[in-house]
């Protein structure tokens, strides 16, 4: 009778066996210490381009694409919209006249 024993334990290996064509990426997304990272988000000031915001444990960390956002560079944020705050904050500050400077007057030639 020990071929009946046998024979139970593969029946048995069968039920419990995982099928071979069982979708690992559906698997993987189902755990969470292997779930796909957020998206890059390019953070934009009207038409230019301040940089992107790269997902990373704690936050977002910010690249800059130009020179205008450089001291934001590498800097990590909370959240996608307190960089893109602190880049709107950065270009208001480019873009606006200084306190109590005039614009230039135009000479008559």
């Amino acid at each position: 009778m020990p071929h009946l024993q046998i024979e139970a334990e593969r029946a048995l290996n069968r039920l419990h066996a995982v099928p071979s064509f069982v979708d690992h990426r559906a698997e993987r997304a189902r755990n969470r210490l292997h779930a796909e990272p957020a998206p890059a988000r390019i953070i934009e000031i009207g038409e230019v381009t301040a940089g992107i915001a790269v997902p990373e444990p704690g936050g977002v960390r910010f690249f800059s694409s130009s020179r205008d956002f450089a001291p934001l560079d590498g800097t990590v944020f909370r959240s996608v919209e307190q960089a893109a705050r602190a880049a709107r904050d950065r270009f208001r500050s480019r873009t606006r006249p200084a306190a109590g400077a005039r614009a230039p007057r135009l000479q008559a030639v």
